[in-house]
Order: structure tokens, then C-alpha cells, then sequence
């Protein structure tokens, strides 16, 4: 990806000013890890416009056009390895998915290529992400520490960190460690506007059903 050469305000929770620096390698990282308790088969597999759930959100991930892409994943792993189309990723197993979000992020850092400068997290059961969704967030993003989705009913993914933020990742626990991160950190966030709700997250056949209607 070429450095870009615009600059965009930003704005932190807290009111600071951002502008964006060049940013010269970008890594997307996937969520796909989860043991799909709650809907009772893996959420990895499930179909989706002609291929998998997981699937399609790495088909977005490899068409944002980032420097690296990596992919956790874990529940069902040798099966979502078989039937879930990867191409292009590297692919990190987390053996402690059970133990939340946290876990996979961990795992997936020591594969980020070490000339990372920003991580941009995905969830893998979120197909209502698009490409232009995170090229919004990273154009807003300025040169702020942390950045998120701010949609018309709240902040949502994806959701960009800086170099400076990795060693805090790698200390998160459970799955809103994120968003605990977020406000801890809130004068350091910026929140980029992204029109329309936020994504659904497939996580019951309710919301299994929602995302193929929409």
C-alpha cells in the first residue's frame, strides 16, 4: 500500500486534534476463532453468498489492499482450514479460544510482520464490513493511537490501533477487552463516523438469518 499523501482531521473522544501520518504497512487481522456455543455449529462454516462466512470476511480483508493479512482461528480449526478459503492470509491457531477475543489477539501478534505500523481488527462473523468501511477508518484515523467505527447506534468494528498500542494488546483478557482498552485509553481514540448501524455479529441462527436477509 502507498503511503498516502492527504492529510485528514480527526478528533478524539476527548476533543485532540489529529492529523494522518504516512503509513507505510498496515496489517488486517481476523477474527475467527470462536467456538459458536451459542449457535451450536461452527459460524466459520456457515454459508454464505457462495462460499463461508469467515470466508467472505477475508475475501473483504484481502480486498483492503493490506500489507499483511492474518487470521485466528480455532473452534473447528482443521475444518475451517478445509473449507474456508484463506488465500492470501497467514493463519494463526489459538489453541485458548475459549478464553475469549483476548486470546486470539495475543496469538495472532507474534505472526504481525515486524515492520507493522498499524493493526486494523475484523471480526470474522461481522459480513456487513466492507472494504470502503475500513478505508474510512484508516483516512480518519489521523495519526491518533486508536481509532473506531463510530455508527449511527454506537461504536462498532473495525477498529485501527498503532505500533504504540501492541504491547497493550498482547495484555487484554476475555472478549470486551477491546472496548476496555478504548476507555481507558479515550483520549488517545479516535471515533471516525461510518453511516448506518452497526454491523450484525453472527452469533445465533436469529442473527444467521438476519445477515442473509440483509
Amino acid at each position: 500500500m502507498p503511503p498516502p499523501t492527504e492529510a485528514f482531521p480527526g478528533r478524539s473522544a476527548a476533543g485532540t486534534s489529529f492529523r494522518r501520518a504516512p503509513q507505510r504497512f498496515i496489517t488486517g487481522l481476523v477474527l475467527g476463532a470462536g467456538g459458536s456455543q451459542r449457535l451450536g455449529r461452527p459460524k466459520q462454516l456457515l454459508p454464505y453468498e457462495g462460499g463461508t462466512l469467515l470466508g467472505h470476511v477475508v475475501g473483504v480483508a484481502r480486498g483492503c489492499g493490506f500489507d499483511q493479512t492474518v487470521v485466528a482461528i480455532g473452534g473447528s480449526a482443521d475444518d475451517v482450514r478445509d473449507q474456508v478459503d484463506l488465500g492470501g492470509a497467514e493463519v494463526v491457531v489459538n489453541d485458548d479460544y475459549g478464553e475469549g477475543c483476548s486470546s486470539s489477539i495475543a496469538a495472532a501478534l507474534a505472526a504481525v510482520d515486524p515492520r507493522c505500523e498499524v493493526i486494523v481488527l475484523m471480526l470474522g462473523d461481522q459480513p456487513g464490513v466492507s472494504a470502503a468501511t475500513v478505508a474510512a477508518l484508516l483516512a480518519g484515523r489521523g495519526d491518533a493511537p486508536l481509532a473506531v467505527c463510530r455508527y449511527e447506534d454506537g461504536r462498532g468494528h473495525p477498529i485501527a490501533f498503532a505500533r504504540g498500542v501492541f504491547s497493550a494488546l498482547a495484555e487484554l483478557h476475555g472478549d470486551k477487552g477491546v472496548w476496555r482498552l478504548l476507555d481507558q485509553r479515550a483520549g488517545e481514540v479516535v471515533e471516525v463516523p461510518v453511516a448506518g448501524p452497526i454491523p450484525r455479529d453472527v452469533d445465533t441462527v436469529e442473527d444467521y438469518r438476519a445477515v442473509l436477509e440483509a
